[in-house]
């Protein structure tokens, strides 16, 4: 399966929350390079219904760079794809980012939801304040490298086998 070279790069999450900022920081390092032709890469910070009215633009696919919180080191990286089940049935919801509203808020607009992966990082710190943790904050030029990787995987992509690389310690 081809993308159609088109990819959407968002980045989300709220810049106040500490780690939560992971997103729209990748992003502002992402803004520093040259993405490929028919890339577009965009900041949606917390604004989920934009993200959704963004995917009925007909993506090819879509690489969403977000914290993550879990069970793994402080800092982590990990890139995963997720699929249309992934968009639970949720209500239309104007000020969520959380991801599986934003799909399901796609879904109640009409849209379908393209080839998505998601390359999260593992959350040290949300309470509410500005700024990265010092380890997340490693993570992030090299979550920028994976964020080119993974935009060339799926340029180049013909089938929808596991990208690689699946986890990155930062």
């Amino acid at each position: 399966m081809t993308v159609g070279r088109r990819v959407l790069v968002a980045g989300v999450g709220s810049i106040f929350f500490g780690d939560d900022g992971f997103g729209p920081e990748v992003l502002r390092a992402v803004a520093r390079r040259s993405l490929p032709p028919g890339v577009r890469a965009v900041d949606f910070g917390i604004r989920g219904t934009h993200l959704a009215y963004e995917l009925l633009d007909g993506w090819g696919a879509l690489l969403l760079v977000d914290a993550v919180p879990g069970r793994g080191q402080p800092g982590a990286l990990r890139a995963f794809e997720v699929g249309p089940d992934t968009a639970a049935a949720a209500p239309l919801d104007a000020h969520s980012m959380d991801p599986g509203a934003v799909f399901a808020s796609l879904r109640a607009l009409g849209g379908t939801l393209p080839r998505t992966v998601v390359l999260g990082c593992q959350v040290e710190n949300t309470a509410e304040g500005i700024g990265l943790s010092l380890r997340v904050q490693a993570a992030v030029d090299p979550a920028v490298d994976t964020v080119f990787e993974i935009v060339d995987q799926l340029l180049e992509s013909e089938s929808a086998a596991t990208l690689q690389p699946d986890t990155t310690e930062g």
